[in-house]
């Protein structure tokens, strides 16, 4: 049974990744903005080891929050100063995100609950079955070459995020 310290903690560090998520899409300083995402990063690895996953838990503030976070704020001061506001969107601009954020939420719940998950099965038919999904099988799931298995796609985001950090380098030696 959870300690009445665990379920608060998990509200406080739940409103504050909430907080600084939204203060993270709305900052119009860059620089800030990943201030922000790094909160929310180490507010996550908090989940982790509040669920007892220590080793997600020390990946995420080493990967991500340390890594990851790097490459951005390095990213950003090789192409722009970090005192640059971003400026406003308009109305129409700002009409369409919402509604594509709205869209790409829906479309990411439905791939959550009935893409195949593990062995072919989902995450919807694994709740009703009533079925346990250990950290070992979600590991191998995603590591994995076979079907339903994710080591491809995760090898295809790093390739774009070089791309990417070598893009910004290419601009940042233009200006």
């Amino acid at each position: 049974m959870d300690s009445v310290a665990n379920i608060i903690l998990y509200f406080v560090v739940a409103i504050c990744i909430t907080i600084f998520s939204v203060m993270t899409v709305t900052s119009r300083k860059i620089l800030r903005a990943a201030t922000y995402l790094l909160f929310v990063l180490i507010g996550t690895a908090i989940f982790y080891f509040q669920l007892g996953y220590q080793f997600l838990g020390a990946v995420q503030i080493a990967v991500y929050a340390g890594g990851i976070m790097v490459l951005f704020v390095f990213s950003i001061l090789l192409t722009r100063r970090p005192d640059d506001k971003a400026p406003l969107l308009d109305s129409h601009r700002r009409t369409l995100g919402v509604l594509v954020s709205v869209a790409g939420s829906v479309l990411l719940l439905l791939a959550i609950f009935f893409m195949p998950l593990i062995d072919g099965v989902s995450l919807s038919e694994c709740i009703e079955s009533g079925m346990t999904i250990d950290m070992k099988t979600i590991g191998h799931a995603f590591v994995g070459t076979d079907r339903f298995q994710y080591l491809l796609p995760f090898e295809a985001i790093s390739i774009l995020l070089l791309a990417c950090i070598i893009g910004g380098v290419t601009v940042a030696r233009k200006r």
